[in-house]
């Protein structure tokens, strides 16, 4: 089957979700054309080259650590000629080089719109649509009620009546709308690899390297020790240890380590789980995935949820860690195997012309 998958250029953990996906496809006989934008694309040109094509995408601005809605649409709204232009560009290419069967989608729009443009099925796959095909089973407490309302909208206006939705996820929700289904993380080979153990050290991520008081913080608890990733720098200040980015020795590290300290961000979160690693998330503010992510590991008894990073908190974290990890000792995922069979389902259904369920 041909199939074009779009993954947007926002960050690295579409990317590095659907590079597995995708070399799947390949491994099954499919043949695939990609379209990314920005670090995704580079990164998804460098592993299937000849196979992935630059488009423009779309971005969010930052004030602080916060996501600015006015700076992002502000952004958008001076870089759209330019992205339709060589958009358009891209359609052409594509229309004159490849005639795909099928679109898959991880919450990229250039792909959805080639697909209704050239009347194709989509099968859409990502954890986001969680937000709108599920019914929360958490308190969304005042202060998020504007963020999640916000990200509904944006969700429902993503993909927008494709054939099926995949919607990876560590938590299970009830569905409130048909040709949906819940399927486990996706984990890159790395991680699948790995051997878990447990030693003494906490594997801090900090995307946001505005927080300045992260060192001083961490070393108010000088009975631990931090192996802190975010800074790209290689320091160490008594127990806290900055590294400078190896994916190889982060995968060691994250697999090594007592615990995980990062914001609410669905990969590492994944990742974390699947290897058993008791979990501390403090979500980026006005991100409502981020927070719901970071409820969910609260409300399963995986870790802890916080809104701020004190000294306090992660002390408190910590108390009750092996609590966390034995819960997280009863979690069971076989790999992908889940996701690539519901996949299969969804390609041969396609393939026979079968109605989407």
């Amino acid at each position: 089957m041909k199939i074009l998958y779009g993954v947007p250029g926002e960050g690295l953990g579409h990317a590095t979700r659907s590079k597995v996906v995708i070399a799947w496809l390949l491994k099954q006989g499919h043949e695939v054309q990609v379209v990314s934008s920005s670090r995704a694309y580079q990164m998804l040109a460098r592993n299937f080259p000849g196979r992935v094509h630059e488009i423009k995408g779309f971005h969010l601005a930052y004030k602080d650590v916060t996501v600015s809605r006015v700076r992002t649409v502000a952004l958008t709204l001076r870089t759209a000629p330019e992205s339709l232009r060589v958009n358009f560009a891209r359609y052409r290419e594509l229309l004159g080089t490849f005639a795909p069967n099928i679109v898959i989608s991880d919450f990229e729009s250039f792909s959805y719109f080639f697909a209704r443009w050239k009347g194709l099925p989509v099968i859409s796959i990502d954890n986001m649509q969680i937000i709108s095909r599920t019914e929360l089973d958490i308190t969304v407490p005042p202060t998020e009620r504007e963020h999640l309302q916000l990200a509904r909208q944006i969700v429902r206006a993503k993909l927008p009546r494709s054939r099926h939705y995949l919607i990876t996820t560590f938590f299970t929700l009830p569905l409130c709308k048909p040709n949906t289904t819940l399927v486990p993380p996706i984990i890159r080979p790395e991680i699948l690899t790995a051997q878990p153990t447990r030693g003494q050290h906490v594997l801090v991520y900090q995307s946001a390297t505005t927080q300045t008081n992260l060192v001083p913080l961490l070393q108010a608890l000088p009975g631990q020790e931090f192996r802190v990733y975010g800074f790209n720098k290689e320091e160490s200040h008594g127990n806290v240890h900055l590294r400078a980015f190896s994916e190889q020795e982060f995968i060691e590290d994250l697999a090594s380590a007592r615990a995980v300290l990062t914001n609410g961000g669905f990969s590492l979160i994944s990742e974390a789980v699947y290897l058993h690693k008791p979990i501390c998330a403090v979500p980026i503010p006005a991100q409502f995935e981020q927070f719901l992510n970071a409820a969910e590991v609260e409300k399963l008894g995986y870790g802890r949820h916080f809104t701020a990073l004190t000294a306090d908190n992660v002390r408190a974290f910590l108390y009750d860690v092996d609590a966390f990890a034995e819960k997280l000792r009863h979690y069971q995922q076989r790999g992908n195997e889940v996701l690539f069979a519901t996949l299969t389902q969804q390609l041969e259904a396609v393939a026979a012309d079968e109605p989407a369920e």
